[in-house]
């Protein structure tokens, strides 16, 4: 097909002749083949919208294993709600076909949407290792008028001074030849369906004007809820890494409270609640740590790329990263009360996913719980109905919730607070134990059991 029959079609979008509404009808109708590289927990969820749209999505997964069971309609993601049945039905209507075949899918597709795993290195700095990958393939099939979106967060800048020039590098084509946009995604673990589908506002940056409003009629056909078209493609990349340094401080501000609850013997949780009731603060909770994907990884884009300082998001880093010494330090002294030294004690972690009802357990708090009350010479269990990968946990025996009661348990930490906890009945245990509750899930009031141990709660302090 010639340049000009393809423009004409509304193939391409990016510098597109067509009218508006001839490309809007050239997407929705799959004439603008549309590929997404990168197939976990955000990208896969991304591709059931795309596929339910336009009808017709290659999808492109790093692990051939993963792009096999895919492309059979075997969801490789659990505790998605609604994904497994999508992902069936996509498959099964030929909207969606997956492989691992990268260079063939960017010779195919014509908008190219990149979700890359990102995060930061050992040494803290970005680590754009997958991202960079992905690009230099999509960049050996790029044409003229593709359109790249990037879904990864990434630090401000990174569209303009990395992406755009691998791309050019690797297709030979000029910078005004395609289009790149930060098209930064906002969806959770968990709930990716529900929150691609409209629960925030999509937020939309180009390299160039171009970019932005070819972008900008993709998202607003994906039916995604509002489109925020901002400046540039670097205040995009901004806004996404803000709304995780914004948690992150927020959280901070919250465990740092959490501290002074025995000091100022009081209910530091009900405090909260309480000056959360003024339309202006709205302080999160407090717990045994923050951990994901993203906001222990996302404010070092700030802290460490700029020769600015930033001593309130280190700080805020710096609190949130102790939090797990901070309970494990509080459970020995419980134990200590309860007559009970932490070299004899056999401590239980319910939870360790990062966060309730979420398979993953990316620098969750449970892993460096875990390693400090091993130093400290415990032995610790770890029980988490939803995980399936426990490669993080070197220092934490396993067990299943059902063996849990017949164990000489001396301690217990909840740090994850999954529904599948809520029905245990603290009763089962022969002898009183301590019982650490870090999400301020169990309710004393409501459960007779849990007056026969000794329960602390994280900002509210022991019985």
């Amino acid at each position: 097909m010639s340049e000009a029959v393809s423009r004409q079609t509304g193939r391409r979008l990016y510098g597109s002749d067509a009218a508006p509404e001839r490309q809007r009808e050239a997407f929705r109708s799959g004439e603008v083949p549309v590929a997404v590289y990168g197939l976990g927990r955000i990208g896969l969820p991304l591709s059931i919208v795309y596929a339910s749209t336009t009808g017709d999505v290659l999808g492109a997964a790093t692990d051939r294993d993963r792009a096999r069971r895919i492309a059979d309609g075997e969801c490789p993601i659990s505790h998605e709600p609604r994904l497994e049945s999508l992902l069936r039905t996509a498959v099964g209507a030929d909207a969606l076909t997956a492989t691992a075949d990268f260079p063939t899918v960017a010779d195919a597709a014509s908008v190219h949407v990149v979700v890359a795993e990102t995060g930061i290195r050992d040494d803290d700095a970005p680590d754009l290792s997958e991202l960079r990958t992905m690009l230099r393939d999509v960049s050996g099939g790029l044409d003229r008028g593709d359109l790249v979106l990037v879904e990864s967060a990434v630090p401000p800048g990174t569209c303009e001074e990395i992406v755009q020039p691998i791309l050019e590098a690797g297709s030979d084509l000029d910078a005004d030849e395609f289009g790149v946009a930060a098209c930064p995604s906002r969806a959770a673990p968990g709930r990716a369906l529900t929150d691609l589908r409209g629960n925030h506002p999509k937020i939309v940056g180009g390299v160039d004007a171009e970019s932005a409003r070819a972008a900008a009629l993709i998202y607003d056909e994906l039916r995604v809820g509002d489109v925020v078209t901002v400046p540039d493609s670097t205040v995009a990349e901004c806004a996404k890494v803000i709304e995780s340094a914004y948690r992150d401080v927020n959280v901070a501000l919250a465990n740092e409270l959490a501290r002074l609850a025995e000091e100022l013997e009081t209910d530091v949780r009900r405090a909260i609640d309480a000056a959360n009731t003024q339309p202006h603060c709205q302080v999160h909770e407090p717990g045994p740590g923050a951990g994901g994907h993203a906001l222990p990884d996302h404010p070092y884009y700030f802290v460490n790329e700029c020769a600015t300082e930033t001593p309130l998001l280190s700080a805020a880093r710096e609190r949130n990263e102790a939090m797990p010494e901070f309970t494990a330090r509080t459970l020995v002294r419980e134990l200590a009360a309860a007559d009970t030294h932490v070299e004899d004690a056999v401590v239980v972690l319910f939870g360790l996913s990062y966060r309730r009802s979420v398979a993953d357990s990316r620098k969750s708090p449970a892993v460096a719980l875990g390693e400090a009350l091993d130093r400290f010479g415990a032995t610790v269990v770890g029980v988490d109905p939803l995980l399936d990968d426990f490669s993080a946990f070197d220092d934490v025996y396993l067990a299943d919730l059902d063996h849990v009661a017949e164990m000489d348990v001396d301690a217990a930490v909840l740090v994850t607070d999954h529904d599948e906890f809520g029905q245990f009945d603290w009763g089962t245990f022969d002898d009183p134990i301590v019982l650490l509750d870090g999400r301020d899930a169990l309710d004393p009031d409501a459960d007779d059991a849990l007056d026969e141990h000794r329960v602390y709660t994280i900002g509210r302090g022991g019985d």
